[in-house]
């Protein structure tokens, strides 16, 4: 296995302490376990972490109006984005259930029409120079664009289940980095 300290982007990176060894493994163990529980119980994960991004943004805007008395610059836009977090994180933590799929599908449809949006301009650019690299991806970015907005229920239904696996990849892979960046620390610190 290659020297970790061989490297030197991860040296500046790690060997300086700018992020401890222990904090990243503590991440990658956190990401593990939402991974794990996003492929257990898909349905009820996917409702917590809604559930919690709701009472995030209920507090958020509650803070937001809050800083108010300290200061009262952008008064107008703080009081819009409060009135905005407190109403979703209400509607939210009121609907917990509802508001998943709604903003599931928000999120799906919104990803099918960037993809497809992309999609187009890669092929402009594909026509345009005479680039088949582009072609290929906007010609791929379109289709996945067009399969999303096509099949919505079925991308959201498997979302959990790809988030889930994303989450256990880069857990192991966050631990494995922090055991890299301990051995750069060590080696730092020596």
């Amino acid at each position: 296995m290659a020297d970790p300290a061989a490297n030197p982007d991860f040296c500046v990176m790690f060997g300086k302490g700018l992020f401890p060894w222990w904090l990243m493994f503590l991440w990658g163990i956190l990401t593990l376990i939402i991974g794990v529980m996003f492929l257990r119980t898909p349905v009820l994960t996917t409702v917590i972490l809604i559930t919690l991004m709701g009472a995030f943004w209920l507090v958020g805007g509650l803070f937001s109006l809050g800083s108010l008395v300290v200061d009262r610059t952008n008064m107008g836009l703080k009081i819009f984005l409060a009135v905005i977090n407190i109403l979703a994180g209400s509607l939210i933590l009121l609907h917990p259930f509802f508001s998943t799929l709604f903003i599931l599908g928000f999120f799906v449809i919104f990803i099918g029409f960037f993809a497809c949006f992309i999609g187009c301009c890669h092929l402009y650019t594909a026509f345009k120079n005479k680039d088949t690299g582009n072609g290929v991806l906007g010609l791929i970015s379109l289709i996945f664009g067009i399969l999303l907005l096509v099949y919505p229920l079925l991308t959201v239904e498997l979302l959990p289940f790809i988030a889930g696996g994303f989450c256990i990849v880069f857990g192991i892979l966050a631990i494995f980095s922090s055991f890299m960046a301990k051995t750069v620390q060590d080696v730092a610190k020596a």
